[in-house]
């Protein structure tokens, strides 16, 4: 068996998760959450866009969204098991119940917006939007994304109150700002790709630092209490776990930042981890279930 890291974060590849129903194909797993059910939402650009698997069984539940997304990118699910998903080339967001039917839609549906206007303007909602991460009040921040490098926020109903951010590499600029999150403390994570490194902001857009120390691509984000599991997407791929309380999170190849510390889970290839020493399943690491971790991979499909 494959086993990665250390301390309280130690994981092991489970290679008979997930049960994936015969003649079935996972293609391109870009993206991936748990709800309060414990059930895995496999957010990938195949037939069935969105499958359904119990967390513990792996066994499939079931499916939906045949057909109507153009490039799966992001799924982020709120704490009232809403769905909310990103639709890189179709340039919407999109929120759902458990069962797909559709709440909310934001932008203009296979209308990609200019990244900046004649006028100097920059991008409105969306060209390429990547990915979503909610509040404690349910306001909706968007990393977008691709095309238009901006940070946008919406209230809970979907109307944008507020965007960020310009091509660049100084703070408040974004190279591909891949994926978001929002922090036990309210604080916004951006994964800025391209330039190797992930920005924190408060929540109207104001700097408060940035990680560029060692980041290989930073692709995405789960958060959980104090603990920071960061998706790398650079050479070599893998997790960095990063956390502000030394003492609570021991890690092997420790070493300070901003505050806390940091361990580097190399050779992930987004496969399903089960922990060593506890139960674990992982490409994007946006899940965690009784600290198992459950990873997509978008480089790989997965058949029955």
């Amino acid at each position: 068996m494959t086993v990665v890291g250390d301390g309280d974060f130690r994981y092991e590849l489970d290679e008979t998760w997930p049960n994936i129903p015969e003649g079935w194909t996972l293609e391109l797993c870009s993206d991936v959450a748990i709800d309060s059910r414990d059930r895995v939402f496999v957010f990938n650009r195949g037939i069935h866009t969105i499958a359904v698997f119990d967390a513990e069984t792996g066994n499939f539940l079931t499916s939906w969204g045949e057909g109507n997304f153009k490039e799966p990118h992001g799924i982020y699910i709120g704490p009232d098991d809403s769905v909310y998903l990103t639709d890189r080339q179709a340039h919407v967001v999109t929120k759902h119940t458990p069962n797909g039917e559709i709440l909310i839609e934001m932008g203009r549906r296979d209308y990609a917006q200019v990244t900046v206007d004649n006028h100097g303007n920059f991008g409105d909602p969306f060209c390429q939007p990547s990915g979503i991460a909610l509040n404690d009040e349910g306001k909706m921040f968007v990393s977008d994304g691709y095309g238009n490098f901006r940070i946008h926020r919406f209230s809970a109903s979907g109307e944008l109150e507020h965007s960020w951010g310009t091509p660049g590499m100084g703070p408040g600029e974004f190279s591909l700002p891949h994926n978001i999150g929002v922090d036990s403390r309210g604080r916004v994570f951006v994964a800025d790709r391209q330039n190797q490194r992930v920005q924190i902001f408060d929540q109207d857009g104001g700097f408060i630092a940035e990680w560029a120390d060692d980041v290989r691509g930073p692709g995405d984000f789960f958060m959980q209490d104090e603990v920071v599991f960061l998706v790398e997407q650079g050479r070599p791929t893998g997790i960095t776990i990063r956390s502000r309380w030394r003492h609570r999170h021991p890690v092997a190849r420790s070493r300070e930042w901003h505050g806390g510390a940091t361990r580097h889970l190399a050779g992930l290839e987004g496969q399903h981890l089960r922990g060593r020493d506890r139960p674990a399943r992982p490409w994007p690491a946006h899940a965690q279930v009784r600290q198992d971790l459950i990873l997509a991979d978008v480089a790989r499909h997965i058949r029955s």
